[in-house]
């Protein structure tokens, strides 16, 4: 399950921020997770909280925000959100689409 391990690379990148630009605790992690990283939110939000144990981030909220892909069909050129990488165009039907965007995971994090 990769959501266990990129919640572990989320809490370390956190605690590398609060050895930086000392922090006692984090209150809120935002993640804002495009629809076509494939990442299961709920798996990514178990996976957190077990990372978070024991360090600065424990205790932390986790919300994650989905956000859609964006692609271009190759056929006729419509753009349209996509949630997922195996939607067919919305306009034409053709299954060619060139992925323009949102594979992303932004995090922004609230500390005191």
């Amino acid at each position: 399950m990769h959501e266990a391990a990129l919640a572990h690379t989320i809490v370390e990148l956190i605690r590398e921020r609060a050895r930086a630009a000392p922090f006692k605790h984090v209150k809120v992690v935002h993640l804002t997770l495009g629809a076509l990283a494939e990442v299961e939110a709920d798996a990514l939000s178990f996976g957190f909280v077990t990372a978070a144990r024991g360090t600065v981030v424990e205790g932390a909220t986790l919300q994650i925000e989905r956000v859609p892909g964006d692609a271009v069909c190759a056929e006729c050129g419509a753009r349209r959100p996509l949630e997922s990488q195996h939607e067919p165009c919305g306009a034409c039907g053709c299954v060619e689409l060139s992925i323009t965007g949102t594979h992303e995971l932004v995090t922004e994090v609230e500390v005191s």
